[in-house]
Protein backbone atom coordinates (compact mmCIF):
# COMPACT_ATOMS: atom_id res chain seq x y z
CA UNK A 1 0.00 0.00 0.00
CA UNK A 2 1.44 3.43 -0.91
CA UNK A 3 2.37 5.51 2.11
CA UNK A 4 2.23 9.30 2.21
CA UNK A 5 5.24 11.08 3.65
CA UNK A 6 4.65 13.75 6.33
CA UNK A 7 5.64 17.29 5.40
CA UNK A 8 7.04 17.93 8.88
CA UNK A 9 8.76 15.57 11.31
CA UNK A 10 8.41 17.03 14.84
CA UNK A 11 11.26 16.91 17.31
CA UNK A 12 9.19 15.00 19.87
CA UNK A 13 11.65 12.26 20.71
CA UNK A 14 9.41 9.55 19.25
CA UNK A 15 10.45 6.94 16.73
CA UNK A 16 8.67 6.81 13.39
CA UNK A 17 6.76 3.72 14.56
CA UNK A 18 5.77 5.31 17.88
CA UNK A 19 4.55 8.46 16.16
CA UNK A 20 2.68 6.49 13.53
CA UNK A 21 0.84 4.37 16.10
CA UNK A 22 -0.15 7.25 18.39
CA UNK A 23 -3.90 7.13 19.03
CA UNK A 24 -5.93 9.87 17.34
CA UNK A 25 -8.80 12.15 18.28
CA UNK A 26 -10.82 12.66 15.09
CA UNK A 27 -13.75 14.98 14.37
CA UNK A 28 -16.19 14.78 11.45
CA UNK A 29 -18.22 17.97 11.32
CA UNK A 30 -19.92 20.31 8.83
CA UNK A 31 -23.34 20.53 7.19
CA UNK A 32 -22.70 17.91 4.52
CA UNK A 33 -23.84 14.29 4.48
CA UNK A 34 -21.45 11.46 5.38
CA UNK A 35 -20.03 12.29 8.82
CA UNK A 36 -21.40 9.23 10.58
CA UNK A 37 -20.98 7.03 7.53
CA UNK A 38 -17.26 7.78 7.43
CA UNK A 39 -16.94 7.02 11.15
CA UNK A 40 -18.70 3.68 10.73
CA UNK A 41 -16.28 2.92 7.90
CA UNK A 42 -13.47 3.35 10.44
CA UNK A 43 -15.31 0.92 12.70
CA UNK A 44 -15.25 -1.65 9.88
CA UNK A 45 -11.50 -1.19 9.49
CA UNK A 46 -11.04 -1.48 13.25
CA UNK A 47 -13.07 -4.72 13.36
CA UNK A 48 -10.86 -6.13 10.60
CA UNK A 49 -7.79 -5.38 12.74
CA UNK A 50 -9.30 -7.27 15.66
CA UNK A 51 -9.90 -4.14 17.73
CA UNK A 52 -12.61 -3.71 20.33
CA UNK A 53 -15.08 -1.07 19.07
CA UNK A 54 -17.63 0.92 21.08
CA UNK A 55 -20.30 2.89 19.21
CA UNK A 56 -22.32 5.45 21.18
CA UNK A 57 -25.13 7.36 19.43
CA UNK A 58 -26.16 10.52 21.25
CA UNK A 59 -29.14 11.80 19.27
CA UNK A 60 -30.82 9.07 17.22
CA UNK A 61 -33.78 7.42 18.90
CA UNK A 62 -33.21 4.04 20.51
CA UNK A 63 -36.14 2.82 18.40
CA UNK A 64 -34.30 3.48 15.11
CA UNK A 65 -32.10 0.75 13.69
CA UNK A 66 -29.80 1.99 10.96
CA UNK A 67 -28.07 -0.25 8.45
CA UNK A 68 -24.61 0.20 9.92
CA UNK A 69 -25.85 -1.03 13.28
CA UNK A 70 -27.20 -4.24 11.77
CA UNK A 71 -23.97 -4.80 9.84
CA UNK A 72 -21.62 -4.12 12.75
CA UNK A 73 -23.66 -6.20 15.17
CA UNK A 74 -23.57 -9.04 12.65
CA UNK A 75 -19.79 -8.73 12.56
CA UNK A 76 -19.73 -8.85 16.35
CA UNK A 77 -21.59 -12.13 16.02
CA UNK A 78 -19.00 -13.38 13.56
CA UNK A 79 -16.29 -12.51 16.08
CA UNK A 80 -18.11 -14.32 18.88
CA UNK A 81 -18.62 -17.44 16.75
CA UNK A 82 -15.33 -17.65 14.86
CA UNK A 83 -12.83 -15.35 16.55
CA UNK A 84 -12.44 -13.30 13.35
CA UNK A 85 -12.28 -9.54 13.71
CA UNK A 86 -12.99 -7.88 17.04
CA UNK A 87 -15.88 -7.32 19.46
CA UNK A 88 -18.33 -4.48 18.79
CA UNK A 89 -20.76 -2.81 21.21
CA UNK A 90 -23.52 -0.45 20.02
CA UNK A 91 -25.39 1.87 22.40
CA UNK A 92 -28.00 4.58 21.78
CA UNK A 93 -29.05 7.48 23.96
CA UNK A 94 -32.17 7.08 26.11
CA UNK A 95 -33.51 3.58 26.44
CA UNK A 96 -30.63 2.41 24.26
CA UNK A 97 -28.08 3.03 27.02
CA UNK A 98 -27.72 -0.49 28.37
CA UNK A 99 -26.66 0.75 31.82
CA UNK A 100 -29.85 2.83 32.26
CA UNK A 101 -33.29 1.39 32.91
CA UNK A 102 -35.69 4.22 32.13
CA UNK A 103 -37.06 5.98 29.07
CA UNK A 104 -36.58 9.70 28.52
CA UNK A 105 -39.77 11.75 28.48
CA UNK A 106 -38.55 15.34 28.66
CA UNK A 107 -35.64 17.49 27.54
CA UNK A 108 -34.27 17.27 31.09
CA UNK A 109 -34.37 13.49 30.87
CA UNK A 110 -32.48 13.52 27.58
CA UNK A 111 -29.90 15.90 29.01
CA UNK A 112 -29.42 13.70 32.07
CA UNK A 113 -29.08 10.57 29.95
CA UNK A 114 -26.59 12.24 27.62
CA UNK A 115 -24.55 13.23 30.68
CA UNK A 116 -24.70 9.67 32.01
CA UNK A 117 -23.74 8.34 28.59
CA UNK A 118 -20.66 10.54 28.66
CA UNK A 119 -19.91 9.45 32.23
CA UNK A 120 -19.99 5.81 31.09
CA UNK A 121 -17.64 6.60 28.21
CA UNK A 122 -15.27 8.26 30.67
CA UNK A 123 -15.29 5.10 32.77
CA UNK A 124 -14.49 3.02 29.72
CA UNK A 125 -11.71 5.36 28.61
CA UNK A 126 -10.16 5.13 32.08
CA UNK A 127 -10.33 1.34 31.90
CA UNK A 128 -9.06 1.14 28.31
CA UNK A 129 -12.19 -0.76 27.32
CA UNK A 130 -12.07 -0.16 23.56
CA UNK A 131 -9.45 0.53 20.90
CA UNK A 132 -11.91 2.67 18.87
CA UNK A 133 -14.76 4.79 20.20
CA UNK A 134 -17.34 6.19 17.77
CA UNK A 135 -19.19 9.04 19.51
CA UNK A 136 -21.88 9.64 16.92
CA UNK A 137 -23.59 13.06 16.92
CA UNK A 138 -21.75 13.90 20.13
CA UNK A 139 -21.24 17.52 19.07
CA UNK A 140 -24.91 18.22 19.81
CA UNK A 141 -24.92 17.44 23.57
CA UNK A 142 -21.91 19.72 23.85
CA UNK A 143 -23.62 22.45 21.82
CA UNK A 144 -26.80 22.19 23.91
CA UNK A 145 -24.88 22.30 27.19
CA UNK A 146 -25.75 18.75 28.22
CA UNK A 147 -22.06 17.80 28.33
CA UNK A 148 -19.24 20.17 29.26
CA UNK A 149 -16.85 20.78 26.36
CA UNK A 150 -13.87 21.46 28.61
CA UNK A 151 -14.46 18.17 30.43
CA UNK A 152 -14.58 16.33 27.10
CA UNK A 153 -11.36 17.92 25.86
CA UNK A 154 -9.52 17.30 29.13
CA UNK A 155 -10.73 13.70 29.40
CA UNK A 156 -9.76 12.86 25.85
CA UNK A 157 -6.37 14.53 26.25
CA UNK A 158 -5.66 12.42 29.33
CA UNK A 159 -7.09 9.12 28.12
CA UNK A 160 -5.10 5.92 28.39
CA UNK A 161 -2.82 5.18 25.45
CA UNK A 162 -3.94 3.21 22.44
CA UNK A 163 -7.54 4.48 22.28
CA UNK A 164 -8.76 6.18 19.11
CA UNK A 165 -11.85 8.41 19.31
CA UNK A 166 -13.95 9.75 16.45
CA UNK A 167 -16.67 12.32 17.13
CA UNK A 168 -19.33 13.26 14.58
CA UNK A 169 -21.90 16.03 14.27
CA UNK A 170 -22.44 19.54 13.00
CA UNK A 171 -21.12 22.68 14.66
CA UNK A 172 -18.20 21.11 16.50
CA UNK A 173 -16.86 23.32 19.27
CA UNK A 174 -13.74 25.30 18.32
CA UNK A 175 -12.11 23.91 21.49
CA UNK A 176 -12.77 20.36 20.32
CA UNK A 177 -11.44 21.15 16.85
CA UNK A 178 -8.28 22.64 18.33
CA UNK A 179 -7.70 19.55 20.46
CA UNK A 180 -8.29 17.06 17.63
CA UNK A 181 -5.57 15.42 15.55
CA UNK A 182 -7.75 15.02 12.47
CA UNK A 183 -10.69 17.23 11.51
CA UNK A 184 -12.80 16.74 8.40
CA UNK A 185 -15.54 19.20 7.48
CA UNK A 186 -18.25 17.80 5.23
CA UNK A 187 -19.46 20.62 2.99
CA UNK A 188 -22.92 20.41 1.49
CA UNK A 189 -22.95 21.37 -2.18
CA UNK A 190 -26.31 19.82 -3.10
CA UNK A 191 -28.76 17.57 -1.27
CA UNK A 192 -32.01 15.88 -2.38
CA UNK A 193 -33.81 17.50 0.58
CA UNK A 194 -33.28 20.85 -1.15
CA UNK A 195 -35.62 19.59 -3.88
CA UNK A 196 -38.14 18.18 -1.43
CA UNK A 197 -36.92 14.56 -1.52
CA UNK A 198 -36.84 12.82 1.85
CA UNK A 199 -34.32 10.20 2.94
CA UNK A 200 -34.61 6.70 1.54
CA UNK A 201 -33.68 3.13 2.32
CA UNK A 202 -30.13 2.12 1.48
CA UNK A 203 -28.95 5.74 1.37
CA UNK A 204 -29.91 7.27 4.73
CA UNK A 205 -30.50 4.05 6.67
Amino acid sequence: MPQAQPLVVPADGLTTRQRRNRALLMVHTGDGKGKSTAAFGMALRAWNQGWSVGVFQFVKSAKWRIGEQSALEALDGVHAQTGAGGPIEWHKMGSGWSWLRRDADTADDYAAEAAEGWAEIKRRLAAGAHRLYVLDEFTYPMKWGWVDVDDVVATLAGRAEGQHVVITGRAASPRLIEAADLVTEMTKVKHPMDAGQKGQRGIEW
